[in-house]
Protein backbone atom coordinates (compact mmCIF):
# COMPACT_ATOMS: atom_id res chain seq x y z
CA UNK A 1 0.00 0.00 0.00
CA UNK A 2 1.26 3.44 -0.63
CA UNK A 3 2.50 5.66 1.93
CA UNK A 4 0.48 8.78 2.70
CA UNK A 5 1.43 11.47 5.19
CA UNK A 6 -1.71 12.62 6.83
CA UNK A 7 -2.54 15.55 8.75
CA UNK A 8 -5.28 15.17 11.48
CA UNK A 9 -7.48 17.74 13.54
CA UNK A 10 -9.38 16.63 15.90
CA UNK A 11 -11.74 19.43 17.93
CA UNK A 12 -14.99 17.89 18.79
CA UNK A 13 -14.84 18.91 22.60
CA UNK A 14 -12.64 20.27 24.50
CA UNK A 15 -9.50 19.34 23.40
CA UNK A 16 -7.48 21.02 20.46
CA UNK A 17 -5.79 18.29 18.97
CA UNK A 18 -3.37 18.03 15.69
CA UNK A 19 -1.49 15.02 14.38
CA UNK A 20 1.05 13.77 11.35
CA UNK A 21 0.32 10.00 10.87
CA UNK A 22 2.09 8.46 7.95
CA UNK A 23 0.48 5.51 6.59
CA UNK A 24 -2.18 5.19 9.31
CA UNK A 25 0.44 3.44 12.20
CA UNK A 26 3.61 5.85 12.13
CA UNK A 27 2.85 8.89 14.60
CA UNK A 28 5.23 11.57 13.72
CA UNK A 29 3.40 14.02 16.17
CA UNK A 30 0.45 14.11 18.32
CA UNK A 31 -0.45 17.39 19.87
CA UNK A 32 -2.82 18.11 22.02
CA UNK A 33 -3.95 21.57 23.63
CA UNK A 34 -6.23 20.37 26.92
CA UNK A 35 -8.81 23.17 28.31
CA UNK A 36 -9.52 21.74 31.62
CA UNK A 37 -8.01 24.74 33.21
CA UNK A 38 -10.64 26.88 31.24
CA UNK A 39 -13.95 24.64 32.06
CA UNK A 40 -12.64 23.64 35.71
CA UNK A 41 -14.17 26.45 37.61
CA UNK A 42 -17.68 25.69 36.04
CA UNK A 43 -17.58 21.79 36.79
CA UNK A 44 -17.59 20.69 33.41
CA UNK A 45 -17.42 21.38 29.28
CA UNK A 46 -19.20 25.17 28.41
CA UNK A 47 -19.42 24.66 25.03
CA UNK A 48 -19.35 28.42 24.12
CA UNK A 49 -15.58 28.61 25.80
CA UNK A 50 -14.96 25.53 24.19
CA UNK A 51 -15.27 27.13 20.87
CA UNK A 52 -13.13 30.24 21.82
CA UNK A 53 -11.05 28.04 23.21
CA UNK A 54 -10.72 26.24 19.82
CA UNK A 55 -10.37 29.40 18.25
CA UNK A 56 -7.18 30.18 20.21
CA UNK A 57 -5.48 27.33 19.98
CA UNK A 58 -5.95 25.44 16.25
CA UNK A 59 -3.43 27.41 14.53
CA UNK A 60 -0.51 26.94 17.09
CA UNK A 61 -1.47 23.40 17.85
CA UNK A 62 -1.42 22.89 13.81
CA UNK A 63 1.92 24.53 13.83
CA UNK A 64 3.61 22.92 16.42
CA UNK A 65 2.47 19.32 14.84
CA UNK A 66 4.04 19.93 11.73
CA UNK A 67 7.44 21.20 13.47
CA UNK A 68 7.66 17.86 15.57
CA UNK A 69 7.14 15.98 12.68
CA UNK A 70 9.76 17.96 11.24
CA UNK A 71 7.24 18.41 8.08
CA UNK A 72 5.73 20.98 6.05
CA UNK A 73 2.11 22.29 4.43
CA UNK A 74 3.24 21.27 0.99
CA UNK A 75 4.14 17.44 2.29
CA UNK A 76 1.25 15.83 3.69
CA UNK A 77 -0.93 13.97 1.16
CA UNK A 78 -4.02 14.94 2.63
CA UNK A 79 -5.78 16.99 5.42
CA UNK A 80 -8.27 14.61 7.90
CA UNK A 81 -10.58 16.22 10.53
CA UNK A 82 -13.49 15.24 12.91
CA UNK A 83 -17.22 15.78 11.29
CA UNK A 84 -18.93 14.74 14.23
CA UNK A 85 -20.15 13.46 16.88
CA UNK A 86 -19.13 16.20 19.31
CA UNK A 87 -20.16 19.80 19.85
CA UNK A 88 -21.85 21.94 17.00
CA UNK A 89 -19.47 25.07 17.12
CA UNK A 90 -16.50 23.05 18.62
CA UNK A 91 -16.65 20.74 15.29
CA UNK A 92 -16.81 23.97 12.98
CA UNK A 93 -13.72 25.48 13.88
CA UNK A 94 -12.08 22.36 13.29
CA UNK A 95 -13.57 21.86 10.44
CA UNK A 96 -13.30 25.41 8.94
CA UNK A 97 -9.67 25.25 9.46
CA UNK A 98 -9.52 22.06 7.60
CA UNK A 99 -11.52 23.12 4.81
CA UNK A 100 -9.35 26.82 4.37
CA UNK A 101 -5.84 24.86 4.85
CA UNK A 102 -7.15 21.72 2.11
CA UNK A 103 -7.90 24.73 -0.26
CA UNK A 104 -5.23 26.39 0.04
CA UNK A 105 -2.96 23.71 -0.10
CA UNK A 106 -4.91 21.98 -3.11
CA UNK A 107 -5.24 18.69 -1.30
CA UNK A 108 -7.66 16.50 -0.20
CA UNK A 109 -9.94 16.67 2.57
CA UNK A 110 -11.16 13.49 4.83
CA UNK A 111 -13.89 13.83 7.24
CA UNK A 112 -13.62 11.23 9.94
CA UNK A 113 -16.59 10.01 12.41
CA UNK A 114 -15.33 10.54 16.20
CA UNK A 115 -16.09 7.11 17.76
CA UNK A 116 -13.86 5.29 14.33
CA UNK A 117 -11.48 7.46 15.27
CA UNK A 118 -11.26 5.75 18.87
CA UNK A 119 -11.59 2.60 17.69
CA UNK A 120 -8.56 3.25 15.11
CA UNK A 121 -6.72 4.27 18.26
CA UNK A 122 -6.51 0.80 19.36
CA UNK A 123 -5.84 -0.39 15.85
CA UNK A 124 -2.96 2.19 15.14
CA UNK A 125 -0.98 0.55 18.38
CA UNK A 126 -1.41 -3.20 16.87
CA UNK A 127 0.27 -2.04 13.61
CA UNK A 128 3.00 -0.28 15.62
CA UNK A 129 3.85 -4.20 17.27
CA UNK A 130 3.58 -5.55 14.33
CA UNK A 131 0.27 -7.58 15.17
CA UNK A 132 -1.74 -7.52 12.13
CA UNK A 133 -3.57 -10.83 12.62
CA UNK A 134 -6.81 -9.94 14.15
CA UNK A 135 -9.68 -12.36 14.47
CA UNK A 136 -13.08 -10.97 13.59
CA UNK A 137 -15.48 -9.98 14.38
CA UNK A 138 -14.06 -7.61 16.65
CA UNK A 139 -16.07 -6.21 19.49
CA UNK A 140 -15.97 -2.49 20.70
CA UNK A 141 -16.58 -0.13 23.55
CA UNK A 142 -16.18 3.09 22.87
CA UNK A 143 -16.38 4.60 26.32
CA UNK A 144 -16.17 8.07 27.17
CA UNK A 145 -17.33 11.41 28.85
CA UNK A 146 -19.75 11.73 25.87
CA UNK A 147 -20.18 8.12 24.57
CA UNK A 148 -20.61 4.61 25.61
CA UNK A 149 -21.41 2.61 22.01
CA UNK A 150 -20.59 -1.36 21.82
CA UNK A 151 -19.95 -2.41 17.58
CA UNK A 152 -19.72 -4.80 15.77
CA UNK A 153 -16.62 -4.41 13.79
CA UNK A 154 -15.61 -6.67 10.38
CA UNK A 155 -13.19 -6.07 7.75
CA UNK A 156 -14.38 -5.62 4.25
CA UNK A 157 -10.77 -4.52 2.44
CA UNK A 158 -9.62 -1.64 3.55
CA UNK A 159 -12.87 -0.45 5.38
CA UNK A 160 -14.29 -1.08 8.81
CA UNK A 161 -17.81 -1.65 8.61
CA UNK A 162 -19.65 -0.99 12.17
CA UNK A 163 -22.74 -2.51 13.48
CA UNK A 164 -24.06 -0.35 16.93
CA UNK A 165 -24.96 -3.46 19.15
CA UNK A 166 -25.30 -1.44 22.28
CA UNK A 167 -25.70 2.24 23.60
CA UNK A 168 -26.45 3.94 26.42
CA UNK A 169 -30.01 5.61 26.88
CA UNK A 170 -28.96 8.45 29.02
CA UNK A 171 -25.68 9.26 30.79
CA UNK A 172 -22.14 8.37 29.21
CA UNK A 173 -20.36 6.27 31.89
CA UNK A 174 -18.23 9.22 32.02
CA UNK A 175 -20.48 11.70 32.01
CA UNK A 176 -21.35 9.76 35.58
CA UNK A 177 -18.17 10.08 36.64
CA UNK A 178 -17.57 13.60 36.11
CA UNK A 179 -21.44 14.39 37.35
CA UNK A 180 -20.18 11.67 40.54
CA UNK A 181 -16.82 13.64 41.46
CA UNK A 182 -18.94 17.10 40.90
CA UNK A 183 -21.63 16.02 43.08
CA UNK A 184 -18.71 14.73 45.85
CA UNK A 185 -17.12 18.10 46.11
CA UNK A 186 -13.79 17.01 44.04
CA UNK A 187 -14.72 18.72 40.81
CA UNK A 188 -13.40 18.55 37.21
CA UNK A 189 -12.53 16.23 35.50
CA UNK A 190 -14.16 13.73 37.77
CA UNK A 191 -12.68 10.12 35.56
CA UNK A 192 -9.11 10.53 36.78
CA UNK A 193 -9.88 11.78 40.60
CA UNK A 194 -11.96 8.68 41.03
CA UNK A 195 -9.50 7.08 39.44
CA UNK A 196 -7.44 7.49 41.78
CA UNK A 197 -9.85 7.37 44.80
CA UNK A 198 -11.88 4.55 43.82
CA UNK A 199 -8.60 1.80 45.59
CA UNK A 200 -8.63 3.61 49.07
CA UNK A 201 -12.35 3.19 49.86
CA UNK A 202 -14.46 -0.45 50.04
CA UNK A 203 -15.81 -1.15 47.34
CA UNK A 204 -18.25 -3.48 48.60
CA UNK A 205 -19.47 -0.81 51.01
CA UNK A 206 -22.64 0.71 49.16
CA UNK A 207 -24.70 -2.24 47.22
CA UNK A 208 -26.15 -0.05 44.30
CA UNK A 209 -28.22 -1.82 42.06
CA UNK A 210 -28.28 -2.96 38.33
CA UNK A 211 -29.41 -0.69 35.99
CA UNK A 212 -32.92 -2.27 34.40
CA UNK A 213 -33.81 -1.35 30.61
CA UNK A 214 -37.28 -2.15 30.18
CA UNK A 215 -38.69 0.02 27.41
CA UNK A 216 -38.01 0.29 24.08
CA UNK A 217 -34.92 2.56 23.20
CA UNK A 218 -37.18 5.91 22.68
CA UNK A 219 -33.98 7.80 20.55
CA UNK A 220 -34.01 5.05 17.97
CA UNK A 221 -35.28 5.67 14.50
CA UNK A 222 -37.24 3.59 12.08
CA UNK A 223 -34.11 3.39 9.66
CA UNK A 224 -31.36 2.20 12.14
CA UNK A 225 -33.43 -1.09 11.97
CA UNK A 226 -33.16 -1.15 8.28
CA UNK A 227 -31.33 -5.01 8.14
CA UNK A 228 -32.83 -7.89 10.15
CA UNK A 229 -30.87 -8.61 13.32
CA UNK A 230 -33.02 -10.29 16.16
CA UNK A 231 -30.45 -11.13 18.09
CA UNK A 232 -30.50 -8.63 21.64
CA UNK A 233 -28.97 -5.40 21.94
CA UNK A 234 -26.63 -4.55 25.22
CA UNK A 235 -27.62 -0.96 25.95
CA UNK A 236 -26.61 0.98 29.00
CA UNK A 237 -28.35 3.26 31.55
CA UNK A 238 -26.02 5.59 34.03
CA UNK A 239 -28.72 8.14 35.39
CA UNK A 240 -29.92 5.54 37.74
CA UNK A 241 -26.58 5.04 39.41
CA UNK A 242 -25.90 9.13 39.82
CA UNK A 243 -29.49 9.48 41.52
CA UNK A 244 -28.47 6.75 43.72
CA UNK A 245 -25.13 8.25 44.81
CA UNK A 246 -27.26 11.79 45.29
CA UNK A 247 -30.01 9.99 47.36
CA UNK A 248 -26.97 8.59 49.60
CA UNK A 249 -25.72 11.82 50.12
CA UNK A 250 -28.83 13.19 50.88
CA UNK A 251 -29.90 10.27 53.79
CA UNK A 252 -26.13 10.31 54.85
CA UNK A 253 -26.19 13.70 55.83
CA UNK A 254 -23.10 14.72 53.45
CA UNK A 255 -23.74 17.80 52.43
CA UNK A 256 -21.44 19.81 55.48
CA UNK A 257 -18.34 17.84 54.45
CA UNK A 258 -18.98 17.97 50.94
CA UNK A 259 -19.26 21.62 51.10
CA UNK A 260 -16.07 21.85 53.17
CA UNK A 261 -14.03 19.73 51.10
CA UNK A 262 -15.26 22.02 47.91
CA UNK A 263 -14.59 25.00 49.57
CA UNK A 264 -10.70 23.59 50.58
CA UNK A 265 -10.14 22.46 46.61
CA UNK A 266 -10.99 25.52 45.50
CA UNK A 267 -8.36 27.04 47.82
CA UNK A 268 -5.70 25.15 45.81
CA UNK A 269 -4.34 26.29 42.80
CA UNK A 270 -3.50 22.90 41.25
CA UNK A 271 -5.02 20.08 43.45
CA UNK A 272 -3.27 17.14 42.92
CA UNK A 273 -3.92 13.31 44.27
CA UNK A 274 -2.54 13.56 47.56
CA UNK A 275 -4.77 16.75 47.88
CA UNK A 276 -8.39 14.59 47.03
CA UNK A 277 -7.23 11.69 49.01
CA UNK A 278 -6.39 13.98 51.95
CA UNK A 279 -9.92 15.52 51.72
CA UNK A 280 -11.69 12.73 51.51
CA UNK A 281 -13.19 10.77 54.34
CA UNK A 282 -13.47 7.29 55.44
CA UNK A 283 -17.28 7.39 54.40
CA UNK A 284 -16.85 9.56 50.69
CA UNK A 285 -14.02 7.34 49.77
CA UNK A 286 -16.04 4.06 50.27
CA UNK A 287 -18.88 5.79 48.37
CA UNK A 288 -16.61 6.44 45.56
CA UNK A 289 -14.94 2.75 45.39
CA UNK A 290 -18.72 1.31 45.30
CA UNK A 291 -19.69 3.91 42.55
CA UNK A 292 -17.02 2.85 40.05
CA UNK A 293 -17.09 -0.54 40.82
CA UNK A 294 -20.68 -0.78 40.32
CA UNK A 295 -20.07 0.98 36.80
CA UNK A 296 -17.00 -0.91 36.11
CA UNK A 297 -19.02 -4.45 36.79
CA UNK A 298 -21.80 -2.73 34.57
CA UNK A 299 -19.18 -2.09 31.30
CA UNK A 300 -17.84 -5.07 31.75
CA UNK A 301 -20.64 -7.81 32.08
CA UNK A 302 -22.23 -6.28 29.18
CA UNK A 303 -19.76 -6.14 27.12
CA UNK A 304 -18.64 -9.94 27.75
CA UNK A 305 -22.30 -11.23 27.35
CA UNK A 306 -22.31 -9.33 24.09
CA UNK A 307 -19.10 -11.29 23.17
CA UNK A 308 -20.54 -14.61 23.61
CA UNK A 309 -24.00 -13.72 22.18
CA UNK A 310 -22.00 -12.38 18.82
CA UNK A 311 -19.20 -15.37 19.05
CA UNK A 312 -17.04 -12.47 19.61
CA UNK A 313 -13.12 -12.91 18.80
CA UNK A 314 -11.53 -9.82 19.45
CA UNK A 315 -12.15 -6.96 22.13
CA UNK A 316 -11.43 -3.15 21.87
CA UNK A 317 -12.06 -0.78 25.12
CA UNK A 318 -11.30 2.92 23.83
CA UNK A 319 -12.19 6.36 24.93
CA UNK A 320 -11.21 8.47 27.97
CA UNK A 321 -12.31 6.12 30.34
CA UNK A 322 -10.42 3.23 29.06
CA UNK A 323 -7.71 4.91 30.95
CA UNK A 324 -9.42 4.06 33.91
CA UNK A 325 -7.27 1.50 35.97
CA UNK A 326 -9.49 -0.78 37.49
CA UNK A 327 -11.78 -0.82 34.30
CA UNK A 328 -8.55 -2.23 32.43
CA UNK A 329 -7.60 -4.61 35.20
CA UNK A 330 -11.48 -6.06 35.10
CA UNK A 331 -11.54 -6.54 31.56
CA UNK A 332 -8.21 -8.20 30.60
CA UNK A 333 -9.14 -10.88 34.06
CA UNK A 334 -12.57 -11.75 32.82
CA UNK A 335 -11.88 -11.44 29.16
CA UNK A 336 -8.88 -13.84 29.69
CA UNK A 337 -11.21 -16.21 31.74
CA UNK A 338 -13.61 -16.06 28.49
CA UNK A 339 -11.16 -16.34 26.45
CA UNK A 340 -10.87 -13.19 24.34
CA UNK A 341 -8.19 -11.37 23.88
CA UNK A 342 -8.84 -7.53 24.56
CA UNK A 343 -6.59 -4.46 23.56
CA UNK A 344 -6.39 -1.01 25.00
CA UNK A 345 -4.85 2.41 23.58
CA UNK A 346 -2.50 3.71 25.73
CA UNK A 347 -3.46 6.47 27.87
CA UNK A 348 -2.36 9.60 25.23
CA UNK A 349 -4.27 7.86 22.68
CA UNK A 350 -7.33 6.54 24.93
CA UNK A 351 -8.73 10.68 25.62
CA UNK A 352 -9.36 12.65 22.48
CA UNK A 353 -6.41 13.15 20.27
CA UNK A 354 -5.56 14.02 16.62
CA UNK A 355 -3.67 10.91 15.60
CA UNK A 356 -6.72 8.65 15.80
CA UNK A 357 -8.70 10.85 13.24
CA UNK A 358 -5.26 10.78 10.88
CA UNK A 359 -5.42 7.00 11.00
CA UNK A 360 -9.14 6.42 10.52
CA UNK A 361 -8.46 8.71 7.84
CA UNK A 362 -5.84 6.57 5.54
CA UNK A 363 -8.37 3.73 4.62
CA UNK A 364 -10.76 6.33 3.35
CA UNK A 365 -6.88 7.83 1.70
CA UNK A 366 -6.25 4.47 -0.16
CA UNK A 367 -10.45 4.69 -1.94
CA UNK A 368 -9.99 8.06 -2.75
CA UNK A 369 -13.10 8.94 -0.26
CA UNK A 370 -12.66 12.61 0.05
CA UNK A 371 -15.24 15.31 0.10
CA UNK A 372 -16.17 18.34 -1.58
CA UNK A 373 -15.76 21.69 0.47
CA UNK A 374 -19.65 22.43 1.53
CA UNK A 375 -20.11 19.25 3.59
CA UNK A 376 -20.77 20.30 7.18
CA UNK A 377 -20.75 19.50 11.02
CA UNK A 378 -23.05 16.52 12.02
CA UNK A 379 -22.99 17.01 16.36
CA UNK A 380 -25.53 13.73 16.82
CA UNK A 381 -22.99 11.83 13.63
CA UNK A 382 -23.79 8.19 14.05
CA UNK A 383 -21.02 5.33 12.94
CA UNK A 384 -22.29 2.00 10.82
CA UNK A 385 -26.37 0.74 11.60
CA UNK A 386 -27.85 -0.47 14.52
CA UNK A 387 -29.20 -3.86 15.13
CA UNK A 388 -32.77 -4.45 16.10
CA UNK A 389 -34.23 -4.91 19.87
Amino acid sequence: MPDATILGIETSCDETGAAVVRSGEQILSNVVASQIATHQPYGGVVPELASREHLRAIVPVVRQALAEAETTYEALDAIAVTQGPGLAGALLVGISFAKALAFALEKPLIAVNHLEGHIHAVLLERKQSGDNGLQFPVLALVVSGGHTHLYLAQQEGNYWTYQNIGHTRDDAAGEAFDKVAKLLGFGYPGGPIIDGLAPHGNPDAVNFPASQLKHRDRNRRPEDDRRDDDRPRFDFSYSGIKTSVLRYVETHNMGASIESRRRALAEIQQPQSEDYLRLGDRQTLDLVASFQRSIVDDLVGKTLAAAREYDVRTLFVSGGVAANRELRATFEREAGMQGVPVFFPSRSLSTDNAAMIAAAAYPKFLAQDFLPMDFCAEPGMKLGYESRS
